[in-house]
């Protein structure tokens, strides 16, 4: 492949990972925004999380078909306009149904994307893969750090909207460049929906797919409702501006964490099972997260510490299902659908629970999705696959 078409792609696959990083690890301190400016309520802050899951797990069980019918640029194209089209209605929406709407669109554009940039590395280095994907990791993780510091200055002088109504524009100028340069031709991984049923029929891949719900329920619970939990509390009488430095502090540090932890459980894999790394991390992201709720007034940056722990079990546990079955991409079909079930229910219990119990008492379901998370790593083990002995 010529040198122009693998640089114009690694342009778009970091800058599509850049602000996917950054716009998941933003959403709770976004939403903590929308609920003073649109009266979003705690059960409704919890039904726009499970409504942008929904959208980004179609999209990624979807858009994996169709990028292998029309080819990469039309579905990174397709994507970016989708997510645009998100950015633009929620940055605009006059009230909550609105903004509902077009937050799945946002949810759905981001899964497109993710999918589509997934399959610019295969077609863009095949014979350098692995390095290419822990540096889409790297960009990913960068965008994680540099976002909530933004968001944090931005919202001094400005509102929310803003913030996304300049990625809609960002994403128009993307849609300009993959039209205008030369691009690789490539294609995501099948999902054959026929291959879902020895997997299925699988004790193993069910254990899996049940240990990432709840290791995506605790992500995601974690991520989006943190902001709200860490304003809620006291702390020594800090005002509501210095709680928001804090969160926004506190969330780059934990990925900061979340990014060396990802980088080098790539490396990990290779010595040490990755049943063994997934009892170890999640062991302890439920201590580091249930020490620091003890803390939590006193010393609130403990938090972070959990970005480590976080970050090597869904790309673990993916490889786990993907090594123990015959079609990569059918598994990866069951494990976004795993995922995006984790995601969506979560945000909807923690925000139903927070709204009847008080912050406190909903975020701390982070801790069942986390122990219930450790209790399954201790079935799961690939050599007692039945696929493996298919």
């Amino acid at each position: 492949m010529k040198k122009g078409k693998s640089l114009h792609a690694l342009i778009i696959l970091m800058f599509t990972q850049f602000i996917s990083g950054g716009v998941t690890n933003t959403k709770g301190i976004v939403l903590d925004q929308v609920e003073n400016d649109l009266g979003l309520d705690m059960s409704q802050f919890g039904l726009v999380v499970l409504i942008f899951q929904l959208g980004f797990t179609l999209a990624s069980v979807i858009i994996g078909y169709y990028t292998d019918k029309k080819g990469l640029r039309t579905m990174t194209i397709i994507g970016s306009i989708i997510m645009g089209l998100g950015f633009l209605g929620t940055g605009l929406a006059p009230n909550i149904m609105f903004f509902l709407g077009f937050y799945m669109i946002v949810g759905f554009g981001l899964g497109a994307l993710g999918v589509a940039s997934n399959a610019i590395v295969p077609a863009a280095y095949p014979e350098k893969q692995n390095q290419m994907f822990n540096l889409a990791m790297g960009v990913y993780g960068l965008g994680m750090v540099i976002f909530p510091q933004v968001l944090n200055f931005l919202f001094q002088f400005a509102s929310w909207r803003y913030f996304y109504l300049g990625i809609a524009v960002s994403l128009v100028a993307v849609i300009i460049y993959i039209t205008s340069v030369a691009f690789p031709s490539g294609k995501a991984e099948k999902v054959d929906l026929k291959a879902f049923i020895p997997m299925l029929k699988d004790a193993q891949f069910v254990f899996l797919m049940v240990f990432l719900v709840f290791q995506v329920s605790a992500e995601v619970s974690f991520t989006n409702f943190f902001p709200v939990y860490l304003k809620s509390l006291d702390l020594g009488g800090m005002a509501t501006a210095e709680k928001e430095d804090l969160v926004a502090a506190i969330l780059s540090i934990f990925s900061v964490f979340f990014m060396v932890g990802r980088l080098a459980a790539a490396y990990i894999t290779k010595w040490v099972n990755e049943r063994v790394i997934l009892i170890s991390f999640s062991a302890g992201a439920l201590l580091m997260v249930g020490i620091s709720f003890l803390v939590a007034e006193s010393f609130p940056y403990l938090f972070a510490g959990a970005g480590l722990f976080f970050s090597a079990l869904f790309p673990t546990a993916t490889a786990f299902g993907t090594q123990m079955s015959k079609t990569s991409g059918s598994a990866l079909g069951l494990i976004y659908i795993a995922a995006g079930i984790g995601g969506g229910i979560a945000g909807y219990i923690v925000g139903l629970a927070s709204e009847i119990f008080g912050m406190a008492g909903g975020f701390s379901i982070v801790l069942v999705f986390l122990a219930l998370m450790l209790l399954m790593t201790f079935f799961m083990n690939s050599s007692k696959s039945s696929q493996q002995h298919a």
